[in-house]
């Protein structure tokens, strides 16, 4: 007889394919976990498109308020005016320039080798503000050079180079430039270093004349101009004050330039361009992203989306909704049509004219409180403020993923239960396979020992 023998069960293998059967619920409510992540990666984009939505709307909104200011000639003069400026035309003669004083010492021979043999006080009297500066013993050019700047006095000092005999020499420059923000004097106190006193008093304007060790190199100077025929003087070649609300820039001098100040109709244009294009990237992606698929075409997730579908409607309402308080009604008057997409069109003439004809009404047409950045603007914010739609619709896909993520849990210790039962079964039908084989083995060992007697 033949003898018998019996397959040992692979139990690893056979309990892996039996656990992959019990956690398909498993799988399924991890699936939907990682769609619901992508739901939410893709309100974050929509989020962020709303948010550069809502700054391109705020920089169109502030462009209706704001002047352009136009030199003649910006190697003359450049300038920029702000919402407080008036539409005008300026005629500038330039004079002169603003210049700061600059001062000079006598030359040394080294920058680096000790000058004073004692302490001593300066006093520097800089347009109109008193400044006492402590010079160490054994001061070098330099020492006394960063002491002057470590105390702020109104100048700065450096050390030039002239490439003479002494070629060291202690240079002191106004800070800002001006008649008033000259240097007065500087004296060194009563037992300050007489060396020093050698190197830096000045005190021209004493009564007599005191010593004037430091020479004038350059005089400070007030910028001298007229602006429609009218002398002005200022301390600064930037000057805030001459025209109301215009910075001037004064670069150098000249008989005639000329200034225009405008409304910055070209600065709407370009913000409108910038407005139309972050609002179509939006309603793009809106309808994109939750559009029904075709049968070829892979599903977005956000396919059917209430909350996108809201969104849309919202936007299509504004769109549809007409402005009131002037005779411009709808942003296809002055050129911005919505097209057969939900996206926008600009026809920049056409809005250039209407600002040309009417600055107010177009205005009004966008920024008063029916005006479309100022609704749409009110929109964006609803959208993205803490309970706004996308972040209420964002906090219920995570409760959801919380609510599977319990079940999983849940799940996943009933796993282990179920694992160690198909474990200890299959390990136990193994060894009753195993003792049915040495049985097997055994009756027939018997047989065969009888039918050998006989």
């Amino acid at each position: 007889m033949a003898v018998s023998t019996t397959t040992v069960l692979d139990v690893p293998a056979l309990v892996s394919q039996l656990m992959a059967i019990e956690r398909q619920p498993i799988d399924k409510l991890e699936a939907k976990i990682t769609d619901y992540e992508s739901k939410i990666s893709s309100f974050g984009t929509l989020k962020s498109l709303v948010s550069t939505l809502q700054s391109s709307l705020t920089t169109l909104s502030s462009k209706f308020s704001a002047y352009s200011a136009t030199s003649s000639d910006t190697n003359v003069f450049s300038a920029s005016a702000d919402s407080n400026a008036v539409s005008g035309n300026y005629t500038l003669a330039v004079t002169s320039l603003a210049r700061a004083q600059s001062l000079v010492a006598v030359g040394q021979t080294s920058s680096t080798t000790a000058i004073t043999a004692g302490a001593s006080t300066v006093t520097f009297v800089v347009g109109g503000t008193t400044t006492d500066v402590t010079i160490g013993a054994g001061a070098s050019l330099e020492d006394i050079r960063s002491a002057i700047n470590a105390a702020d006095v109104g100048v700065s000092a450096t050390i030039v180079n002239d490439g003479s005999g002494a070629p060291f020499r202690l240079a002191l420059a106004a800070t800002e430039t001006g008649a008033g923000n000259a240097v007065s004097s500087i004296t060194i106190q009563s037992g300050g270093d007489s060396t020093l006193n050698g190197l830096l008093a000045y005190n021209p304007t004493s009564n007599p004349p005191g010593t004037a060790t430091l020479t004038q190199a350059v005089a400070a100077a007030d910028a001298a101009f007229t602006v429609n025929g009218i002398a002005i003087t200022s301390a600064s070649n930037t000057v805030t004050d001459a025209i109301q609300g215009v910075t001037l820039t004064l670069k150098t001098t000249t008989t005639s330039a000329t200034l225009n100040v405008a409304r910055d109709t070209e600065g709407i244009v370009d913000a409108a361009s910038t407005f139309i294009e972050d609002y179509n990237a939006l309603v793009s992606q809106l309808k994109s992203r939750s559009a029904y698929a075709s049968a070829t075409e892979t599903t977005p997730v956000l396919a059917g989306d209430g909350t996108v579908r809201l969104m849309l409607d919202q936007l299509r309402s504004i769109f549809s909704t007409a402005a009131t308080g002037g005779t411009l009604s709808y942003l296809a008057e002055v050129g911005i049509s919505v097209q057969s997409d939900s996206s926008l069109k600009m026809d920049s003439a056409t809005l250039t004219n209407a600002m040309a004809n009417d600055f107010s009404d177009v205005t009004n047409l966008f920024t008063s409180a029916s005006g479309f950045t100022t609704r749409l603007d009110s929109w964006a914010t609803s959208v993205l403020q803490t309970d706004g739609v996308i972040d209420v619709r964002v906090g219920t896909l995570n409760d959801s993923i919380d609510n599977y993520n319990e079940q999983i849990d849940r799940l996943e210790a009933r796993m282990a239960a179920i694992e160690q039962q198909y474990t200890i079964s299959y390990t136990n039908l193994n060894v009753l396979l195993a003792s049915m084989d040495n049985l097997s083995t055994y009756l027939t060992s018997q047989f065969s020992s009888n039918s050998n007697t006989n």
